[in-house]
């Protein structure tokens, strides 16, 4: 299986990018901060998109790119299978953090790769914007945080009160910029 990651354009954005991209997630248990603890709660629900969710995904891709960020693309024989998107906006007390504004892999491609290395895309534009960290409003989804944590993500330092108020059950999160020695 050969992949291709590449930057997107906003021309090439329309539903029809997502035809053979499949987001659907069965999540059983959730993260919640209850009294300033995190705990694991059983909480199950289907996160799948459609067409409706397809054209407010692309007009969200396209805003990021229209506000000077990144959108990147992992394709496999041609089609999508997973994107990030960074913006290029800076937010926080010091204007320290980039928005990871999406990052989603096809259920067939999981656990491949393609995660880590469109995120590692993400966070290395945010460092071209100037940010020292990324910022990421995280489904709380168990295995959602397992991904993230993985990838050295903590909880965020300062949270945004537009993502707080736009996803209540979102873990807030960030990712430091490496320290080169």
């Amino acid at each position: 299986m050969d992949l291709i990651y590449r930057r997107l354009t906003e021309e090439e954005i329309s539903p029809v990018l997502f035809s053979h991209f499949r987001r659907f997630q069965k999540v059983e248990k959730c993260w919640r901060k209850i009294e300033g603890v995190w705990v694991l709660k059983d909480i199950s629900f289907v996160d799948d998109w459609d067409e409706a969710d397809h054209r407010r995904v692309c007009g969200q891709l396209r805003k990021v790119l229209a506000e000077g960020g990144a959108v990147w693309g992992a394709f496999s024989d041609g089609s999508l299978k997973g994107f990030s998107s960074v913006e290029a906006r800076l937010i926080g007390s010091r204007k320290q953090y980039a928005v990871l504004a999406e990052l989603h892999v096809s259920e067939d491609m999981r656990r491949r790769g393609l995660g880590r290395k469109l995120f590692m895309l993400a966070a290395e534009s945010a460092w071209n914007f100037g940010a020292e960290k990324l910022y990421i409003s995280a489904m709380s989804a168990e295995e959602s945080q397992a991904f993230y944590r993985d990838m050295g993500c903590v909880e965020a330092l300062e949270y945004d009160p537009y993502h707080v108020e736009r996803e209540p059950c979102d873990v807030q999160m960030e990712y430091h910029k490496p320290v080169c020695d």
